[in-house]
């Protein structure tokens, strides 16, 4: 998809590019940790360059890395990986409209690429999708470029700390610069009342379930939130009824 030359000759994916250059470092750090995480974890370079490729979402790639270590049992990791990617739903029916008259190869290209930033950046761009061909094409050069220079960032570094685990010493402390990231992208995200609820809700589930086996507290957390927010989202309805 960066290689299209109607994509990467548009202005608008330099303008995707530039504004994700501010979060490549920090996306960076995240990703080099991870790799050097992955190999201190007992992965084949073979097996981590593959979860780096294939996987591409640093957040269960961290939370399943334990598991794997752990011997944990696979429907473990994979619901695991699943609830840490849920989010992924959400920005995919959001981001429909924008891509829906796309094939569907290139759709499923767009779905692999777009990240919690990509999205963030997209979204804060173009509000609304583009009612026709010229706006559809800007649209998509700009997630073209964003996209790009955030897999890149990724997956390099990512590479970069499989092939230099036994260097890079863990505590340098490079994945605290992943979790300012992730930070960074909450503030971004809450944007709402009903999104800073949920937050605050998982955030305090998950320190309060902390001591659960196989990192169960992060399901915990994410199970208790949704189902908190969808409590709230029914009471105006359920008190319009009885009037």
């Amino acid at each position: 998809m960066f290689f299209v030359p109607r994509l990467y000759r548009h202005p608008e994916f330099m303008i995707g590019a530039r504004e994700m250059l501010p979060q490549a470092p920090g996306i960076a750090a995240w990703g080099l940790m991870t790799g050097v995480s992955m190999m201190n974890m007992g992965l084949s370079w073979v097996e981590a360059a593959a979860m780096t490729l294939l996987v591409f979402a640093g957040s269960s790639q961290l939370a399943a890395l334990p598991l794997i270590a752990g011997g944990a049992p696979p429907w473990v990791i994979l619901a695991t990986g699943f609830c840490v990617n849920l989010r992924f739903v959400v920005f995919s029916l959001h981001l429909r409209p924008y891509l829906v008259h796309l094939p569907l190869a290139q759709r499923l290209v767009h779905g692999y690429l777009t990240a919690d930033l990509s999205y963030v950046l997209f979204t804060k761009r173009f509000p609304k999708p583009a009612q026709d061909a010229a706006g559809h094409l800007a649209q998509e050069a700009y997630l073209a470029g964003n996209c790009g220079l955030n897999w890149a960032s990724w997956v390099g570094s990512s590479l970069a700390g499989v092939v230099l685990a036994n260097i890079i010493p863990t505590h340098w402390g490079l994945g605290f610069a992943g979790t300012l990231c992730l930070v960074g992208i909450l503030f971004a995200l809450g944007t709402t009342r009903m999104r800073i609820v949920a937050a605050g809700i998982a955030g305090v589930a998950a320190i309060a379930a902390y001591g659960l086996p196989l990192k169960l507290n992060i399901i915990t957390a994410i199970a208790l939130a949704v189902l908190g927010c969808l409590l709230l989202e029914q009471r105006p309805r359920l008190a319009a009824r009885k009037t």
